[in-house]
């Protein structure tokens, strides 16, 4: 007779849960994933090193078919009662979009039902009544509102698999089946928001190939608006149409082909023959998917509209990173609201994300602004008017050369601190700006210039050589271009992979332009070593994640009547803007809300087409006021108060008292994973460092901040262990191995001492092989591990 409470989870699991899943009629192979880590595990990043957070693991997840989950189960040993998985079960089952939720303890199970809304919610049944696959299918599609034989046979249709091992995410998953079976069960419209790198166009192949299979949509039209766009469509995933598919060029039309991929540009025009859209008659299209659907046709009256509006018998569906509301434009009246989001942050938080460090750097005339000396010049002899300019007007109206020679000169020593060769864009505030900074950045790296021209380069919209040099710029393996200046032109659809240092010059009042410039930086690319990037901010752009608008829910302002009084939206923008606090100085920072902007009024005809001149002055003191590093909580806004207030803030939520603390931290048999379970909760471990001179560790930096314990450095904690004879217990080979572990933590801390590898380097490795030191010297793994605890309560003893 098996003793169940000695068996361990896996072990139920192996000798009850998956016995009893076979039993109800579940396929071991393609129906049941044990142990499926659904997040690949927030990166943290601490100075220059980054490490990952735990991931997000099921212990099993059912499915009907590959990719269409329908059931998840938590196990736990048989210590805890059958109930015991079920709040985590229902959490998962949240994030993953599953109906039916299931905790065991190897006795039974205890199913929680998201379909239903009685007492029957919840049920306990024995291990021979598990549910079988097609009951549970009939769940999912109560749950899912998939009403009809026809409706079924879509939602069911199977994914595209290209032999190897690729699959999508779980929130691809999400955005592709919430798709389909919306198509199925008879919704036209359709806004799917996720943000930028988070595999957009492999989500919209899946969800038109599983249409297309199905027989439900048969012609399909991939509308975007740059040719890079499209570009990398035919080559990416879209290549798997082979010879269905076909690009519209030179408004040149084929009817025979059943996936068509075009431009706005290529498809319509200003004069009635550039309208070739409509060779096509109004029904040849079923399906239409809008790539960056927050750009061009989002406005009512835009020309590329009107193809929309020709084919609007058809489903239309829109893909952005960035919806779009504003006074003229609303991607959610046209769409509706997102059927799925998946946000910057989340992303950040799965892991699937590069997080972001943010400097902000005040110049002294855009701190204090700038007012000319009586009977300044300009460039050209002019006086220049006399008024006090800011940062609005830099770059834009006025130019000061020291003031484009200091972001240089600061971005070139950021650069040197970091790495000369992370790859860099510089957002500008126009093309006449981006070419003064690349001649700028020159000046201040002539030894990397003179060795390859192409370390920057002003890649811009009218530039033509700089434009041939975009794709080896987001090429990987190409090492130049390293620097690029801008203003436009990379703002979107630019696949920077490695981009690790964004730096904002430009004043950004449009959220959706801010959304679209951070998404440069936030592929990973861990081949390459891009995990992270930095945010260089000269304009305080940043101000913009302080925003509930950054990484919440698009709120819809565009009228829906011309009635509505335009004062009451400038209200409404004035009460919903919080003070930002200066975590250092206590201060408030200016936040300048995005700009509203009317309808253009006429212009006088003979001002109409004149560039507003520019004014050009030298001979002005620039300088840096401050370079400071923003911190941002685990919820990605940035902290507005000290570090060591939002610190003892979480730790209370964590641990009432100190003993709590001090419980914790004994009990755990590895002091790493409070540390990474903390830096979960918002911690900022490397700041908190950073702000303490003394060399001691997270422990005591928790106890001096939340519970006012004097620190002890970690040498001093080290030299009261030796002062205590605590050694004289041991043989001498283990005594003089503990005291050289002794010396690891006073150098480098816990973690390391924690880890057996530490036995690999020296001195350590003075003493023999790992086998040698734990079973030689201490007689045993266990003996080993023991003396390693002992050695850390000793530690940790707090007088």
């Amino acid at each position: 007779m098996i003793d169940k409470k000695k068996l361990s989870e896996r072990d139920i699991c192996t000798k009850y849960i998956t016995p009893a899943l076979e039993k109800a009629g579940w396929d071991k192979q393609l129906q049941i994933l044990e142990e499926v880590s659904f997040t690949d595990g927030k990166i943290y990043v601490r100075g220059k090193i980054t490490v990952r957070g735990t991931r997000k693991r099921a212990d099993y997840i059912l499915y009907y078919k590959p990719n269409i989950p329908i059931a998840i189960i938590e196990a736990k040993d048989n210590n805890h009662s059958v109930r015991a998985g079920i709040q985590q079960g229902l959490d998962y089952a949240r994030i993953l979009d599953i109906p039916c939720v299931f905790s065991s303890n190897g006795d039974g199970f205890l199913f929680h039902d998201r379909t239903e809304t009685d007492a029957t919610i919840e049920t306990e049944i024995n291990l021979d009544n598990f549910p079988s696959p097609e009951e549970l299918w009939n769940k999912y599609k109560k749950y899912k509102g998939i009403k009809t034989p026809e409706a079924e046979k879509i939602a069911a249709q199977d994914y595209y698999f290209d032999g190897t091992n690729r699959k999508p995410r779980y929130y691809q998953q999400i955005a592709v089946n919430r798709t389909v079976e919306a198509i199925a069960g008879g919704q036209n419209r359709i806004l799917l928001v996720m943000a930028t790198g988070t595999g957009k166009t492999y989500t919209a192949f899946q969800i038109i190939h599983r249409l297309w299979k199905s027989g439900a949509k048969k012609r399909i039209l991939f509308l975007a608006d740059r040719n890079a766009l499209i570009d990398q469509t035919r080559r990416g995933d879209f290549k798997h149409f082979k010879n269905k598919m076909t690009v519209v060029k030179h408004r040149q039309i084929d009817k025979s082909y059943e996936i068509y991929l075009a431009l706005y540009q290529g498809l319509s025009g200003t004069d009635e023959a550039a309208n070739v859209y409509k060779q096509f008659s109004r029904d040849f299209f079923d399906l239409i998917v809008i790539d960056e659907c927050h750009r061009g046709s989002a406005k009512d009256d835009s020309s590329w509209r009107e193809i929309l509006t020709y084919f609007q018998n058809a489903t239309h569906i829109g893909l952005t990173a960035t919806p779009k509301e504003t006074e003229t434009t609303s991607n959610s009246e046209y769409f509706g609201d997102p059927i799925y989001t998946y946000s910057l942050r989340q992303g950040i938080d799965d892991g699937f994300l590069a997080p972001y460090r943010v400097l902000r750097i005040a110049l002294n005339v855009d701190a204090e602004g700038w007012r000319p000396d009586q009977g300044k010049t300009d460039k050209d002899g002019n006086e220049i008017e006399d008024r006090i300019y800011n940062r609005k007007d830099f770059d834009k109206n006025l130019v000061i050369e020291e003031r484009t020679d200091a972001v240089a000169k600061k971005l070139t020593e950021f650069l040197k601190g970091y790495d000369r060769f992370a790859k860099t864009i510089v957002f500008c505030v126009d093309i006449d700006h981006a070419e003064r900074m690349r001649t700028a950045l020159a000046k201040h790296n002539p030894d990397l210039v003179a060795e390859n021209y192409k370390y920057i380069m002003q890649i811009t919209g009218d530039n033509d050589e700089g434009k041939r040099e975009l794709d080896n710029f987001i090429n990987p393996e190409e090492r130049y271009p390293v620097i690029a200046t801008t203003s436009e032109l990379m703002t979107t659809g630019v696949d920077a992979q490695t981009c690790k240092v964004i730096v904002l010059d430009s004043n950004i009042n449009s959220m959706t332009k801010f959304k679209q410039i951070i998404g440069r930086g936030t592929r990973i690319n861990e081949e390459y070593g891009k995990l992270y990037f930095t945010i260089l901010d000269f304009r305080n752009a940043t101000d913009l994640f302080a925003d509930p608008q950054f990484d919440g829910e698009p709120i819809r302002i565009k009228p829906v009547t011309e009635a509505i009084d335009l004062g009451d939206i400038i209200d409404e923008e004035e009460e919903n803007t919080e003070p930002i606090i200066d975590i250092e100085t206590g201060e408030e920072i200016e936040i300048t809300p995005p700009e509203i902007r009317y309808p253009e009024q006429e212009f006088p005809p003979s001002t109409a087409n004149e560039p507003r001149r520019k004014v050009y002055v030298n001979g002005v003191d620039v300088s840096v006021l401050i370079s400071r590093e923003l911190h941002f909580d685990q919820h990605g806004k940035p902290i507005t108060t000290s570090l060591k207030d939002h610190t003892k803030e979480i730790i209370k939520e964590q641990f009432a008292s100190l003993d709590d603390f001090l419980n914790k931290w004994k009990g755990s048999d590895r002091k790493e994973a409070i540390i990474a379970e903390l830096a979960e909760q918002g911690i900022m471990v490397e700041a908190l460092y950073e702000a303490v001179d003394k060399q001691v560790d997270l422990f005591d930096l928790i106890c001096h901040i939340a519970y006012d314990q004097p620190p002890l450095t970690r040498k001093e904690r080290a030299n009261n262990v030796k002062k205590r004879n605590y050694f004289t217990k041991y043989g001498d080979q283990a005594r003089n191995v503990l005291e050289a572990l002794l010396d690891k933590y006073a150098d480098e801390g816990i973690e390391n001492i924690e880890s057996m590898e530490v036995l690999q380097v020296k001195p350590l490795s003075n003493f023999g092989s790992t086998l040698e030191i734990v079973n030689g010297i201490f007689g045993s793994r266990e003996n080993y591990l023991r003396a390693i605890k002992d050695l850390e309560n000793e530690l940790y003893t707090v007088a």
